[in-house]
């Protein structure tokens, strides 16, 4: 009966399969529910997520995803998905149970590449068995909200319509954030706290703080007067192809001119932020971690100081195990062996490059990583240059994964080792005292191999002899040391050096 129900699931996601002999065609037929279709927009992604178990939504917790995109539907027919449907593609495995659940999810919103983007719709969950007719239907009804930070006596918030990234867009683009008030702010007549922002992780949004304010220790910790007292401001990443990384690009647009000119001056001026006093810090982790070095690095006199965790490949020729400017393919390394994406801390590889690469294919409305507001979509993006098609330009095959080489060397200028060698002599007295990074050993993104190769250059360097303090902890693995609450001492402390 497992074997009945795991073949029709199969026939529905990948075409044909041979089942009791006969090859048999399934469907599925997608509807939009009337009160959404005035507003439907044609093009977007439509993912059908499957799961085996039924604690948490199948588009939170999907064993097996079926990516495609309609070009003509116009959400107010019924589309029907047909199991031999050419340029469908999926992704995972699909789980060996009884019953599977199911549900539908449409990218809807044009602005931005996540699966989770406000905007985007969704459906109710269906599940399907053995006696499952092998037709089903399910109905977008449902749409994902905007997030709110909660209301709170020291939390503020900010959201600005951004000049340069609207001009770049032709359309209104926002900046948004969320601000954590030291305790002793409103005793304060004459207020000039230290500021810290935090860049989150991968596609992080400004409500992050709300796990702040849920975190009893925390919480306690901050409002008793006993943390540092600085100005914390929690970052949103949102960018149009995924997360923004803070910086200009061709694609994003100015979105490092947007943040330091237009974003962090509405902020300090909210505050009373004193910019004489030069006490302006960054942190962050995982790709906060690579933009609060980045940030750094690209405004090395705007900011003072930066404490990054596990921070992305800082080194492009160590972009986890792979050397873009010289290596020939990302799926595969020089030994002919899959190349691994991720690992656990004790050095088992857990998935490999091409399945990473696969599972960004099934989610983008392109079907490939270009717009997948995944992790390399975002990387592409960000580096990449623009294409004539006016979207971004693919620095590797999605399907081969043979790198075009003439892309990756656009991807120098955010390189940030080489960003370092070639301009030491002007950045090197603009960094000294600023720069702090931790890393695990065991990383399990491989992003400490670049970290230690920064290393390797800034002990180094000479005129001046960097003093940049870098950690590593063996066994440790990606973030395990993060902290919030020991970044903000480490940033009190170097407030209080400042003096």
């Amino acid at each position: 009966m497992k074997l009945l129900l795991t073949t029709f699931l199969l026939l529905l996601i990948i075409g044909n399969c041979l089942l009791a002999q006969e090859t048999k065609s399934w469907q599925v037929k997608i509807s939009v529910a009337p009160e959404l279709q005035k507003s439907f927009n044609k093009g977007g992604r439509l993912l059908i997520r499957f799961s085996g178990q039924n604690k948490k939504e199948p588009r939170q917790s999907a064993d097996f995803t079926v990516g495609y995109t309609p070009q003509s539907w116009d959400g107010k027919s019924t589309f029907t998905l047909v199991s031999s449907e050419k340029g469908i593609l999926s992704s995972g495995a699909m789980p060996s149970v009884d019953k599977v659940y199911c549900q539908v999810v449409y990218k809807h919103n044009i602005d931005d590449a996540q699966e989770n983007a406000p905007g985007n719709w969704y459906s109710n969950i269906d599940s399907l068995s053995q006696t499952s007719s092998g037709s089903f239907d399910l109905t977008l009804s449902k749409v994902i909200a905007p997030g709110v930070v909660k209301e709170h006596k020291f939390v503020k918030t900010i959201e600005i319509q951004s000049k340069f990234l609207s001009d770049f867009s032709g359309h209104p683009r926002f900046l948004k954030a969320a601000i954590l008030l030291p305790a002793t702010y409103f005793n304060q007549p004459v207020k000039n706290f230290p500021i810290c922002y935090r860049a989150p992780g991968l596609n992080g949004r400004l409500t992050a703080i709300n796990n702040k304010l849920d975190d009893k220790e925390f919480s306690d910790w901050w409002f008793s007067g006993k943390a540092p007292q600085i100005v914390y401001v929690f970052l949103d990443s949102q960018g149009p192809y995924g997360d923004s990384y803070q910086v200009d690009s061709e694609n994003n647009g100015p979105c490092g001119k947007a943040l330091t000119e237009e974003l962090i001056p509405a902020i300090e001026k909210m505050v009373h932020y004193n910019p004489a006093s030069k006490k302006r810090y960054l942190t962050g982790m995982s790709t906060g971690g690579w933009v609060a070095m980045g940030l750094q690095v690209f405004y090395p006199d705007l900011f003072d100081g930066t404490w990054s965790y596990s921070p992305d490949p800082l080194d492009f020729e160590h972009y986890g195990l792979i050397n873009i400017y010289q290596d020939d393919n990302l799926f595969y390394n020089r030994f002919g062996y899959l190349q691994p994406g991720k690992r656990t801390i004790y050095g088992e590889p857990t998935f490999s490059m091409k399945d990473w690469i696969a599972g960004e294919n099934v989610v983008s409305r392109t079907g490939n990583y270009l717009v997948s507001g995944g992790q390399f979509g975002a990387y592409n993006a960000v580096f990449g240059p623009k294409g004539k098609d006016g979207l971004p330009t693919l620095m590797f095959d999605p399907i081969t994964g043979k790198i075009d080489h003439d892309v990756a060397k656009q991807w120098e200028k955010y390189d940030l080792k080489k960003v370092l060698e070639n301009n030491w002599s002007t950045l090197g007295p603009k960094l000294q005292g600023k720069i702090w990074i931790w890393t695990g050993d065991m990383d399990g993104l491989y992003s400490n191999v670049a970290t230690r190769f920064m290393k390797m250059f800034l002990d180094k360097t000479e005129n001046p002899k960097s003093d940049a303090i870098i950690n590593f902890t063996p066994m440790a693995g990606h973030c395990q040391e993060w902290s919030d609450d020991e970044v903000i001492k480490m940033v009190g402390k170097k407030a209080e050096s400042q003096r």
